[in-house]
């Protein structure tokens, strides 16, 4: 399911026309890491790990919208960023692409 979720938010970065290839490929790489880390959390923290996931999705939907709504888009990186507290000591790496791909959708187009 996880796997599905982001490979949904790829082809949803893929397809958005609104980001510049720079952005895409930064985005594209970050998620691949994301898939990486939220896998491996998903080992023990299976909950935690698909709230990231779907956090991630949402995010990325409201980012890549035509008509974007700025506060939709910060309520819901607001959750992406959330969905990785308690992690900073056992993942840091998580946290800091959750922060960095936050950063990415943030700046999209704003």
């Amino acid at each position: 399911m996880i796997e599905d979720t982001i490979g949904k938010i790829e082809a949803r970065i893929q397809a958005a026309d609104s980001i510049k290839e720079e952005r895409r490929h930064e985005l594209l790489e970050l998620l691949g890491t994301l898939k990486a880390e939220v896998a491996t959390l998903s080992e023990t923290h299976q909950e935690q790990a698909q709230s990231i996931a779907r956090f991630a999705d949402v995010s990325a939907h409201e980012a890549t919208r035509s008509e974007q709504n700025a506060d939709l888009l910060k309520l819901s990186l607001r959750g992406f960023t959330t969905s990785v507290e308690g992690f900073e000591e056992s993942h840091p790496r998580l946290v800091r692409i959750v922060n960095a791909i936050s950063n990415t959708l943030s700046n999209l187009g704003i």
